[in-house]
């Protein structure tokens, strides 16, 4: 299989496994517990567009801004890879990671409301706590610098798969959080906790990877 190929699928994978599409659609239902589904729509769209920018500028001028701020590579990958196994590590144990989540209500079937008016109070959780940190949290920000940072391939076709791939799970997860009342029935609450411990696993080893790579460049420096 070609090697840019091949970069393209882990990217993809690791950005599933450190959004969780799956495993957050029931914190998107409670936080839009009583909202209509035009409203559900719509905070769906936000939060994930915001993310979607969020990640792309980091991806473009992630390095940029770091050299903005003094801030070298390696000490970069070594929160980085911190950050990731937190998270993974409170995934494998069915817990919510405070770096990942702010809140974690339980969901309930939404009631309609007698209006289709979008309030702004409504539509600021697509801001905070949906796009940032649930989202677009700094796990998500390090794992797409590192994947563009390690790649072998050449930069811009890096950050092409970076993009083309988080763009790609953004519309998979809108499609799952407008659904996620019956993602939720069909699988059941045990289904959910063994898909949350997998990808839990899956970013704990990737954060400790990350955490080599750091280690490594920081003694090289």
């Amino acid at each position: 299989m070609d090697s840019y190929l091949v970069f393209c699928f882990t990217v993809f994978g690791g950005f599933f496994a450190i959004m969780n599409p799956i495993a957050n659609a029931p914190i998107f239902m409670g936080l839009c517990d009583g909202y209509t589904e035009g409203e559900r729509k719509a905070v769906a769209f936000k939060s994930l567009s915001t993310a979607f920018i969020i990640i792309t500028v980091f991806t473009i001028a992630g390095h940029f801004i770091f050299q903005v701020f003094g801030i070298g590579l390696p000490a970069f990958r070594i929160t980085g890879g911190i950050l990731i196994f937190m998270i993974g590590y409170h995934m494998l144990q069915g817990e919510s990671s405070p770096v990942q989540k702010a809140v974690d209500p339980q969901p309930e079937a939404p009631e309609p409301k007698s209006t289709e008016v979008i309030e702004p109070s409504k539509l600021s959780i697509a801001i905070s706590p949906l796009a940032t940190p649930l989202l677009a949290g700094p796990g998500t920000i390090a794992t797409a610098m590192n994947f563009v940072s390690d790649s072998q391939q050449p930069v811009l076709r890096s950050i092409l798969a970076v993009i083309v791939a988080f763009a790609a799970l953004c519309a998979i997860t809108y499609f799952i959080f407008i659904n996620g009342q019956k993602l939720v029935i069909f699988l059941g609450n045990e289904a959910l906790s063994v898909i949350t411990r997998m990808m839990g696993l899956i970013l704990a080893v990737m954060g400790v990877q990350m955490l080599i790579h750091g280690i490594h460049g920081a003694i090289q420096m």
